[in-house]
C-alpha cells in the first residue's frame, strides 16, 4: 500500500513539473511581443534617447522666392527618432510629427558672434537719443541673384521706412546670375526695377563678372553700370585693363554728389547736413570663382585702410563699407569679421555668404585685441527675401552710440503697383521661356520619391536615380575648374521635383534645383568625410533633408546601429575602380554652399568653412545640371540615370553592385545574404540587438579601424559581418529553446514512469 501511495505521489509531482515547464515557452513568447513603450516606458525612453537628436536651429540655405511653399514639404530636422523597438503605431506618429518641422533647417541662419551677447545689451531705443546726435536708417539687401518676383513687395517695405526719416538704400552685390531673368536680360531687368526703387549705392559681387569670358571682357556689366541711376563701388577693383569698363571709372576718392553711370572708389552722401562716407569691397576670390578676365582685385584689408584714411582726411567721420566679402568667409580673400577690426569703419553692409543676420553683430576690438570704436555688421540673406533695416545713432565725433536692426520678410508686404507693372513685361516672357526645351531628353520618368512611412523609398533616405544625376553633374562641372575634385555631395532636401519622360524644359530643371545654390569646393580629410556621412545617415531609414547623395565615391552603413557609428566603409573612385578612403588624406569635394556652411546641422562642414577651406566656384547649380545633360562630352542630351549601389544600408538588405563588396575582410569566404526581391530594399529590417556595442578597433578614434596600410578597405566596425551572413538569435531565443528542451525531457521521463507503473499493476 505504501509503495502504491509513493508511486502515485511521484507521478503527480512529475506531471506538475511537466505542465509548469510547458507553460514557460508560451509566457516567454508572449513577453517578447509586447511593445517596449507599453511594457516599460522607462526602457522606451532610454532606447529613444540613444540616437542623438538634432537641435532645431535655423541654418542658411539657398531658397527661391517660393521658399514658403518649400516649408510645406521638406523635413530637414527630426525631433523624433526612428527606433525599431517601438510599436508600428508609435513610428507612424513620430514620422507625422517630423513632417511638421519641414523648413526649419532650410531657412537662412541667424549667425552669432563672440561679442553678440555684449552687443545686444547695448541696444537701446533710438528715440532716446539727444538732439546733438545724428540718426540714420540704413536699408540693405544682398545676393538677389535675379530673383525679381519679390521686388514689388520689397519696394513697399522700402517706402514705409523712407516715410519715417533719413535713410540710405544699399546693395551688397551679386545682382547677376541665378534665374531666367538674368539668362534672358543680362541684368537689364534688375536694373529697370533698381532704378525705380532709388538705390544709393551698390558694390560689385563676384557674379557681376560671370560673363567676362563669354563676351571678351565685360560688355553686359558695362551696360549695367552705364544705365544705373546710382553709383557702383569698386574700391579694390582695378578695371584699367578692361576694354568696356575702363572708361567708366571715376578714380578720385570721396566723391560728393556721385551720380549713376560710373564706378567709384568711394563716395560721400549728404544727409540732412551730415556727410556719410561709403566705399565698397569685392572678394579677392573673384579671380578664381568667376570670369573677371583682365579685371584685378586688390587686398581688401589694405584697400579698406586706405579708403578710411582718405575719407577721414576729407573730414568724414561716419563711414560705411558696403562689401561682397562674406560674413565669415575665407579671411585670406574676404571676411567681414576681419574687416570690422579695421579702425574707422562704423557700419559694414555685407554680402556674398548669403548670411541672414537676424540681429546686427558688433565688433569692439581691433586685430591686436585692443578696444576700438564699435563697428556694426549686417547682412540680409539672399534672393530679395528680406529687407535689412539698421537704425544707428552717431555722436558729434561720428562715433556710433546706439544701434538696432532686424530683417523684414518682404513677402508679408503688399506688392507695389508701380514695380509690379514695370516687372510684368519681363515676367511674361520668362514664363514662356520656362516651357522651352533645354535640349535634353529623358528616356524614362525619373522620379523624386518621398516616404509615406519610415523605410519607404525616398530622395531623403536612400540613393536615387535623380540624386545620382545631380551629383554626377556637380562633379563633372567642378572638375572643369578644379580638376583635383573627386567627390560630389548633394543634400536630398535640395532636390525638389522629378523629371518626366520626353523633352526636358528649362523650367523642369529649375524646379529640380530651385534655390540657385552656389556650388563650392572644399578640402576635407577622410576622417572628416566619415563624420559628414555619419551625420547624413543618422536618421535612416527615416527621411532627413540632410541625407547626402554622392558621386565619385560609394559607402556602406548599418542603420540598425547607433547614430554616429553607422558608416562601415568608404571608397573613392580612381580611374575605373574604387579604392579605400584614407582617413588621414585630404580630398577635394564639391557640394552646395548651404551644406558647406553647416546647413542641415553639418557641424563638421561648418568648422571646415570657418577654417577657410571652402571656395565658391562661381556657377549656379541648375545651370550645371542643364549643361551636363546637354553637353556632348557628358550625356549628349540623353538622360537615363540608374541606381549603382553608391549608398548601401545593409540592414535594409540593399543589394550592392557586387556581393563581394559586403564580404568581411577577416572572413573572405563568408557569403553575404541579400534579398532577391528589389522591393525588400525599401523596407527596414529590425535590428537584432539595438544595444550592441561596436567592437573597439586600433585607430585613434573609437570604433574605427584603418586597414589601408594592409591594402584592405577601411572598416569603421570590424563586426561588419554581423547581420550579413546570417542573423543572430533574438535575446529571448536561448531561454525559450532551453525551456523546451527541459520540458521535452521531463515529458519523456514522465511517460516512462507511467508505462512502468502500468506494467507493474498488470503483474499484480
Amino acid at each position: 500500500m505504501k509503495n502504491k501511495l509513493f508511486r502515485s505521489l511521484i507521478v503527480k509531482f512529475m506531471l506538475t513539473l511537466i505542465l509548469f515547464f510547458l507553460m514557460l515557452p508560451v509566457q516567454s513568447f508572449a513577453e517578447s511581443k509586447v511593445p517596449i513603450k507599453e511594457n516599460n516606458p522607462e526602457e522606451y525612453t532610454q532606447a529613444e534617447a540613444s540616437i542623438p537628436q538634432q537641435d532645431v536651429t535655423e541654418t542658411e540655405n539657398k531658397t527661391d522666392p517660393n521658399e514658403k511653399a518649400q516649408a510645406d514639404e521638406q523635413p530637414t530636422n527630426h525631433e523624433t527618432t526612428y527606433t525599431e523597438k517601438t510599436a508600428e503605431l508609435t513610428k507612424e506618429k513620430a514620422f507625422k510629427e517630423t513632417e511638421l518641422q519641414e523648413l526649419e533647417k532650410e531657412q537662412p541662419t541667424s549667425v552669432t558672434h563672440p561679442n553678440d551677447n555684449k552687443s545686444q545689451a547695448n541696444v537701446e531705443s533710438i528715440s532716446s537719443s539727444s538732439e546733438e546726435n545724428f540718426e540714420l536708417t540704413v536699408m540693405h539687401m544682398n545676393d538677389t541673384h535675379a530673383h525679381l518676383d519679390n521686388m514689388p513687395n520689397m519696394y513697399t517695405a522700402i517706402k514705409e521706412i523712407r516715410e519715417e526719416g533719413s535713410s540710405l538704400l544699399l546693395h551688397g552685390g551679386d545682382v547677376f546670375s541665378g534665374t531666367l531673368y538674368f539668362n534672358e536680360y543680362k541684368g537689364q531687368a534688375d536694373l529697370a526695377l533698381m532704378n525705380l526703387m532709388g538705390f544709393d549705392a551698390m558694390v560689385y559681387g563676384n557674379h557681376e563678372f560671370d560673363l567676362g569670358s563669354q563676351e571678351g571682357n565685360h560688355q553686359s556689366l558695362a551696360a549695367f553700370v552705364k544705365g544705373a541711376n546710382f553709383p557702383l563701388l569698386g574700391t579694390n577693383v582695378d578695371f584699367s585693363k578692361d576694354t568696356h569698363m575702363k572708361n567708366l571709372v571715376h578714380a578720385t576718392p570721396a566723391v560728393e554728389n556721385a551720380t549713376g553711370g560710373k564706378t567709384y572708389h568711394s563716395i560721400v552722401k549728404n544727409i540732412d547736413g551730415e556727410k556719410v562716407g561709403i566705399f565698397g569691397l569685392t572678394t579677392e576670390d573673384t579671380a578664381a570663382i568667376s570670369s573677371p578676365m583682365n579685371v584685378q582685385f586688390k587686398n581688401y584689408l589694405q584697400s579698406a585702410k586706405e579708403a578710411v584714411k582718405q575719407l577721414k582726411d576729407a573730414g568724414i567721420n561716419k563711414i560705411i563699407a558696403v562689401t561682397h566679402l562674406g560674413y565669415d568667409s575665407n579671411p585670406a580673400v574676404g571676411n567681414d569679421l576681419n574687416l570690422a577690426e579695421v579702425n574707422g569703419i562704423d557700419v559694414i553692409v555685407g554680402g556674398h555668404s548669403h548670411t541672414a543676420l537676424q540681429q546686427p553683430v558688433i565688433v569692439t576690438k581691433d586685430n591686436n585685441g585692443n578696444d576700438k570704436d564699435p563697428t556694426v555688421i549686417v547682412q540680409a540673406g539672399q534672393y530679395a527675401e528680406n529687407l535689412g533695416r539698421l537704425d544707428v545713432v552717431f555722436d558729434e565725433e561720428g562715433v556710433l552710440q546706439k544701434h538696432q536692426g532686424k530683417l523684414i520678410p518682404v513677402k508679408e508686404k503688399q506688392a507695389d503697383r508701380k514695380i509690379s507693372e514695370a516687372l510684368k513685361p519681363y515676367s511674361d516672357k520668362i514664363e514662356s521661356i520656362r516651357n522651352e526645351p533645354s535640349g535634353a531628353i529623358a528616356l524614362k520618368d525619373i522620379s523624386n520619391p518621398r516616404q509615406e512611412k519610415p523605410g519607404d523609398d525616398s530622395v531623403r533616405a536612400n540613393e536615387t536615380e535623380l540624386g545620382n544625376l545631380v551629383t554626377d553633374a556637380m562633379l563633372a562641372k567642378a572638375k572643369e575648374k578644379f580638376p583635383e575634385t573627386v567627390i560630389a555631395l548633394q543634400n536630398g532636401g535640395g532636390i525638389r521635383a522629378p523629371i518626366h519622360k520626353g523633352e526636358i524644359t528649362v523650367g523642369e530643371i529649375i524646379e529640380i534645383l530651385p534655390f540657385g545654390n552656389d556650388p563650392v569646393v572644399a578640402s576635407v580629410t577622410g576622417s572628416e568625410l566619415k563624420e559628414i556621412l555619419e551625420h547624413s545617415v543618422r536618421l535612416a531609414p527615416a527621411e532627413n533633408g540632410g541625407f547626402l547623395h554622392v558621386s565619385g565615391m560609394k559607402f556602406m552603413y548599418d542603420s540598425s546601429k547607433k547614430a554616429g557609428n553607422r558608416v562601415l566603409n568608404m571608397e573613392v573612385k580612381k580611374d575605373d575602380t574604387y579604392v579605400p578612403i584614407n582617413m588621414e588624406v585630404k580630398y577635394i569635394i564639391t557640394t552646395n554652399q548651404f551644406t558647406a556652411q553647416g546647413g542641415d546641422g553639418f557641424d563638421t562642414f561648418a568648422k571646415i568653412y570657418a577654417a577657410g577651406r571652402v571656395k565658391n566656384i562661381g556657377e549656379i547649380d541648375w545651370q550645371q545640371l542643364r549643361d551636363y545633360m546637354v553637353n556632348e562630352k557628358y550625356l549628349n542630351r540623353k538622360v537615363d540615370p540608374i541606381r549603382e549601389g553608391r549608398i548601401i544600408d545593409i540592414t535594409r538588405n540593399e543589394v550592392p553592385e557586387s556581393p563581394e563588396e559586403l564580404k568581411n575582410p577577416e572572413n573572405p569566404n563568408e557569403t553575404p545574404t541579400t534579398s532577391e526581391n528589389p522591393k525588400d530594399a525599401k523596407q527596414p529590417v529590425k535590428p537584432d540587438n539595438k544595444d550592441e556595442t561596436p567592437d573597439k578597433a586600433s585607430d585613434d578614434k573609437p570604433g574605427v579601424k584603418d586597414d589601408n596600410k594592409k591594402g584592405g578597405s577601411m572598416m569603421v566596425n570590424n563586426t561588419i559581418n554581423k547581420g550579413i551572413g546570417g542573423k543572430q538569435l533574438p535575446n529571448t531565443a536561448t531561454p525559450i529553446y532551453t525551456t523546451l528542451l527541459i520540458g521535452s525531457l521531463l515529458v519523456i521521463i514522465g511517460a516512462a514512469i507511467f508505462i512502468y507503473r502500468r506494467y507493474k499493476l498488470k503483474e499484480q
